[in-house]
């Protein structure tokens, strides 16, 4: 839709700047015409980082962020499908139905690369995800104060405590019914080739202190998009959501037997021989 919008009003530029110059009487709209939908298209791509950008400016980071900031949260669903296809992306999704219509959900995936985020994002907008990352991503500008204005919390993976803090902060964020929480259970990117890695279990217990469902998903694709653009290649992405595993699942189990449940639905999905031992 935003880039649709974009590609619409570049031509309208580049047509205004053709009949600023003469109209069509002329061979010379030949050269304007491509040359003003260019310019078109970089302004709009401006004022688009602007309008993330400036807002970021005025995120406190030491400031607890209480509830979603509609801007931001609207700024995601408009920008997300827009990135992806700016890059070359297809998105194959299948199983996309099986997201619980009602109540709130701990969704896991496995992760590729740092665009992985996105693709939830842009297929389930209106999910209100909420992500665990690192706390590094917080410096990252623009990035880490969207991420704070949407609920995202940040994982200290050095400080017991502080990763502590942040599970029961989710399962509050839950109970609370204040969005629904995303997680990578790998704990981070490992570019071994691998598509699946062993999880941190700890994750786990989000779910099941909160009674919710999780919603168990894979990804594959997004590791090649960077490669891709630069070989001016389309990528193909796909997503599959697997399984939604119920609270009363969860009751009597420890987290390990949970993680390991959730791995075999991934491996046996995405293969095992893409697995890490």
């Amino acid at each position: 839709m935003l880039l649709n919008l974009i590609y619409i009003l570049s031509a309208l530029f580049a047509a205004g700047i053709c009949f600023a110059a003469g109209g069509f009487s002329s061979l010379g709209w030949l050269w304007l015409l491509p040359l003003g939908f260019l310019g078109g298209f970089v302004l709009c791509l401006v004022i688009c980082v602007l309008a993330v950008w400036i807002p970021s400016l005025f995120v406190d980071p030491e400031r607890e962020q209480d509830g979603d900031d509609p801007y931001t949260r609207a700024i995601v669903k408009l920008y997300a499908p827009a990135v992806f296809r700016l890059l070359g992306c297809r998105i194959d999704a299948l199983g996309t139905e099986k997201l619980p219509k009602e109540g709130r959900f701990l969704l896991v995936c496995n992760h590729l690369m740092e665009l992985d985020p996105g693709i939830p994002l842009t297929l389930f907008p209106d999910a209100q995800l909420a992500f665990i990352s690192k706390k590094e991503n917080l410096r990252k500008p623009i990035i880490g104060p969207m991420m704070l204005k949407i609920q995202c919390q940040l994982l200290d993976r050095e400080n017991d405590r502080a990763a502590l803090r942040t599970i029961l902060k989710c399962i509050s964020i839950l109970k609370e019914d204040k969005a629904n929480i995303a997680v990578f259970p790998e704990g981070g990117i490992i570019r071994d080739g691998k598509l699946l890695h062993r999880f941190r279990p700890g994750v786990f217990k989000i779910a099941q202190k909160a009674n919710v469902p999780i919603v168990v998903c894979t990804l594959n694709g997004t590791q090649n998009i960077l490669s891709n653009v630069k070989r001016f290649r389309r990528t193909d992405v796909r997503f599959r959501l697997l399984e939604v595993i119920e609270p009363e699942e969860l009751k009597g189990v420890t987290t390990t037997q949970i993680a390991d449940r959730v791995h075999a639905i991934m491996a046996a999905d995405l293969g095992p021989e893409h697995a890490a031992g």
